[in-house]
């Protein structure tokens, strides 16, 4: 694909201490190869209700820009900056990929590897026979299980701040500023022809003590009435759609809010540091579309109501504090005496710390309690009076005819429950708050100066210095993917795993570096 940008940008000074910033950028990005490949698949195109052909590109993206700095005054000692823009993401391009048509998977099978000692195959001309094309509409259909949308939305932000500096005693700088920021058509990823057949209204009660045997015979649904209907809606079964069909629909929404406060001093007086604390709130509808992680479902509980999907995002972390210093020891700095010098002075001390609150995840239940066909992304029933730090799993009541109608409560003391198939999951999506971060890393560095020209330099460095376990999804500097099995399980009321860390996430354990250099 090619992408074309046009932009203007000029500073326009209104006064000696008052600059104004005004930009506008144009872009214009076509249609990625592997999303234009859905039109192979136009013969299953049902008008009215769904369409396969190349998505149509966008021709609106505009991004305005604008930013004023103000520095009241004569000294220059504060400044005031607020700011507001646009900018737009690319559609992914494995997203194409990920969703190609049922006819790039029409294939011809040799099946050679049934029998390896069988001669002659290439001899023989290998692989032969021509591959079978999908030759009408109802066989293209019942093999569609993607769908690109064919409008190409593409994500995007708008951007907002506001911030003042300000100088004092002066080796000292601090800094306050509120950022906000809004994303619009982000993908989320949905299977579009699905609905869950389980509803407040229509579910299989969930008992917190045994119910008599007649209250059971009473009760007017049995697990095999709600699965009857199936969970393909009925207008896509009728146009002999079987399966689900998976699609990343730009409709996904995000929202932040920050407020960051930053204290610099200068390398002043053999000292410097930087301390910073931010306050925020990220809510989004969808944060692992491409399922990157364990701890938030890839796709919504029930694909065709998402209000209930908006909630705290997985990247939200409420508070972040930070503090990193430098210290070089003055002590002897300007002794006569080398071996003084050398042996008690020359020493640099460094160090940063990390606070941090721990990511939003989502109890699951693994299962398809709401019987939409997709176990990826249902959750739990909450017990608002139990126990935090308890999860439960339920166990299979049947009436006299054996037939399932509700479920009781292995351990009612525990707020996070399991749902099972036709059991109504009420709980919201990261609702979890998984452990923060806790993290001093310390240096020291010293130096034997040879000659003007040489030294030798000692640096150990230690991480995590106090050993202070940290149970997260990520390390403490960036966000990486842990084992999906064991994460899985910690996330699953019930399960042994389930709420400890330590089965699902490395601690981050204190480790040690040393080195010695030699320069010339």
């Amino acid at each position: 694909m090619l992408q074309h940008g046009l932009y203007a940008n000029d500073d326009w000074r209104i006064r000696h201490n008052v600059t104004l910033n005004l930009g506008l950028r144009y872009e214009y990005a076509q249609v990625p190869v592997g999303s234009q490949q859905q039109s192979l698949n136009s013969i299953a195109s049902v008008p009215g209700l769904i369409e396969f052909k190349s998505p149509e590109p966008t021709r609106k993206d505009f991004a305005p820009r604008v930013g004023i700095a103000w520095s009241p005054g004569t000294t220059g000692n504060t400044s005031i900056r607020a700011g507001f823009g646009m900018g737009y993401d690319q559609v992914y391009h494995n997203l194409g990929t990920n969703s190609l048509p049922p006819q790039f998977f029409a294939t011809i099978d040799a099946h050679a590897d049934r029998d390896p000692n069988l001669g002659g195959f290439l001899a023989g001309g290998g692989i032969t026979g021509e591959a079978r094309p999908i030759a009408t509409a109802a066989a293209a259909r019942a093999l569609t299980a993607s769908w690109v949308p064919t409008k190409q939305l593409r994500p995007y932000s708008i951007q907002w701040n506001f911030g003042v500096q300000r100088v004092f005693a002066s080796d000292y700088t601090l800094e306050v500023r509120y950022l906000g920021s809004r994303g619009v058509h982000l993908g989320l990823q949905s299977q579009i022809n699905r609905r869950a057949l389980v509803t407040p209204e229509r579910s299989l009660p969930v008992y917190m003590q045994r119910p008599s045997q007649a209250q059971l015979d009473s009760l007017p649904l049995t697990l095999a009435q709600l699965q009857a209907p199936g969970s393909i809606l009925p207008e896509y079964l009728a146009a002999g759609f079987r399966a689900g069909i998976t699609a990343f629909m730009p409709v996904g929404n995000s929202s932040y809010h920050g407020l960051a406060t930053q204290l610099n001093r200068r390398f002043s007086r053999d000292v410097l540091f930087q301390g910073a604390y931010t306050w925020s709130h990220a809510i989004d509808d969808s944060t692992a579309t491409l399922n990157s992680t364990a701890i938030s479902p890839r796709r919504p509980q029930d694909c065709q109501n998402l209000r209930p999907e908006r909630s705290h995002s997985a990247l939200d972390h409420r508070h972040r504090s930070t503090f990193a210093w430098v210290y070089d020891t003055p002590w002897l700095r300007g002794h006569d005496n080398w071996f003084a010098k050398n042996l008690a002075g020359n020493w640099t001390v460094s160090g940063t710390y990390i606070a941090e609150s721990g990511t939003w995840a989502t109890a699951q239940s693994q299962m398809d309690a709401n019987l939409n066909g997709d176990p990826a992304a249902d959750r739990f029933i909450h017990n608002p009076g139990g126990d935090p730090k308890k999860g439960s799993d339920v166990t299979a009541l049947t009436n006299s005819a054996g037939g399932t109608v509700a479920y009781l409560v292995n351990d009612p003391s525990a707020r996070y429950i399991r749902a099972r198939p036709g059991a109504y999951a009420d709980a919201g999506r990261n609702t979890w708050l998984l452990p923060g971060i806790n993290n001093w890393n310390l240096t020291a560095v010293k130096k034997f100066n040879i000659t003007e020209t040489k030294r030798i330099e000692f640096r150990g460095s230690f991480y995590n210095t106090f050993n202070h376990p940290q149970f997260t999804p990520g390390y403490t500097d960036a966000i990486d993917r842990r084992a999906r099995t064991s994460s899985v399980n910690y996330l699953i009321p019930g399960n042994p795993a389930f709420q400890n860390a330590e089965t699902a996430f490395q601690s981050n354990s204190r480790y040690g570096e040393l080195s010695l250099r030699f320069e010339f």
